[in-house]
């Protein structure tokens, strides 16, 4: 399983926000951190703002925060927002007409393995919260990348 760029910027994004909780951060701070296009990075705040991982605040003094504390956060919830399509094979998607696209689907033990699959996976997401993956290397390599994305936005 591959996860979307989407959801990678996501996570990124909220990583950062984390590591910087004592101040409101802009988007294109993150943007020129990562290198990431602002443009993209705004439709993924506002989807993220929906699902209240973040708190974004217009005008002057506006920024970017965290919805709720680093704690609150499950990695897997964050998932699950921001992925479209948790199918890992066609069969397990349903088509428009809520047909199952597969001849075998009734009895075939594979679409059973992968859901298995997909769900030791999920739940290993569900165990870690956004605080868990702040350990003091992505800390520092964050504190220290914002520095010079923090100087050049003002």
């Amino acid at each position: 399983m591959r996860l979307t760029l989407y959801t990678d910027y996501a996570l990124r994004t909220l990583l950062y926000l984390a590591v910087h909780t004592g101040r409101r951060v802009s988007i294109r701070e993150v943007a020129q951190t990562y290198g990431i296009s602002e443009n993209h990075l705004v439709k993924i705040i506002h989807h993220l703002g929906r699902g209240g991982f973040v708190h974004t605040q217009r005008g002057r003094g506006g920024g970017l925060t965290l919805g709720r504390p680093p704690e609150e956060i499950c990695v897997g919830d964050v998932v699950r927002h921001t992925e479209e399509d948790m199918a890992l094979v066609g069969c397990m998607s349903c088509n428009g007409d809520g047909q199952v696209p597969c001849l075998l689907a009734g009895g075939c033990h594979l679409r059973g393995v992968l859901g298995s699959a997909l769900g030791a996976f999920m739940g290993v997401l569900d165990k870690a919260t956004l605080a868990d993956l702040l350990q003091p290397y992505e800390r520092q390599t964050l504190m220290h990348a914002a520095a010079p994305a923090a100087s050049r936005s003002t």
